[in-house]
């Protein structure tokens, strides 16, 4: 049965990349909607490639031994310590890994550099207006025209929390996956803190702080007026 290893361990990566992105939304957590159609290829690819693995070895075995079972191999086919490869497989099949979280959010300096400061296009009417947490630290942190000064906005993300208690609502932002994401974040005053990484809806007014484009400035403020709990997004990334 050893002689089966490869066509195996092809099986279960392909079932996995099949799970997560061709019968399920958990490919969101690793990389953009974009992908999906490359995901899916992939995954279909690894499981023919399984196939025709697993059918030239049986083909091989019965042409070298015509008088015996196929499954029953006379000498060494490999390690045994080859077959913990399946393993990693078989955890992402059944156990497909959360999206990054606070752990994630709290590995970068919370300092940046200025950008640049200028003007911003003017937001739309209403109130609550809903906005991601990147637009949202822009527009506090560089915009010349205050665009943010009087309206009252909506953040979702999932909490962080520094040491001494001051709280977060932040949201991880990728490119083309989850390996290149950095930090969007704004703190949140005037309500107490839900448990980390708890996902909520906070709406507030924002509390301006420090010098446009200055590390006085970053994270941007938001005075809060309701805290709500919220189920975590299908998709849990912003777009950078």
């Amino acid at each position: 049965m050893r002689r089966y290893g490869p066509a195996v361990l092809l099986a279960l990566v392909g079932a996995a990349i099949l799970r997560v992105s061709l019968f399920s939304d958990l490919y969101l957590r690793y990389v953009q909607a974009g992908l999906r159609p490359y995901l899916v290829a992939s995954g279909a690819v690894l499981v023919l490639l399984a196939v025709v693995v697993g059918t030239l070895v049986r083909t091989a075995g019965e042409l070298e031994n015509p008088h015996s079972h196929p499954d029953h191999s006379h000498g060494p086919a490999g390690p045994r310590v080859a077959w913990f490869l399946t393993l990693p497989a078989l955890a992402l099949l059944l156990f497909p890994p959360p999206a990054l979280g606070s752990y994630s959010a709290e590995r970068e300096a919370a300092q940046r550099s200025a950008r640049g400061i200028g003007t911003f296009p003017a937001l739309p009417a209403g109130n609550p207006l809903d906005l991601t947490l990147g637009e949202f630290g822009s527009r506090a942190v560089y915009d010349s025209g205050r665009s943010l000064r009087g309206r009252t906005v909506r953040l979702t993300g999932f909490v962080t929390r520094d040491a001494d208690g001051t709280w977060y609502v932040t949201r991880l932002l990728v490119s083309c996956c989850a390996a290149d994401a950095t930090t969007a974040k704004t703190e949140v005053r005037g309500a107490g803190a839900p448990p980390v990484d708890t996902w909520v809806a906070v709406t507030g007014t924002w509390h301006p702080q420090g010098e446009l484009g200055s590390a006085a400035a970053w994270p941007p403020v938001l005075d809060a007026t309701s805290v709500q709990r919220v189920r975590q997004p299908d998709n849990p990334y912003e777009k950078r």
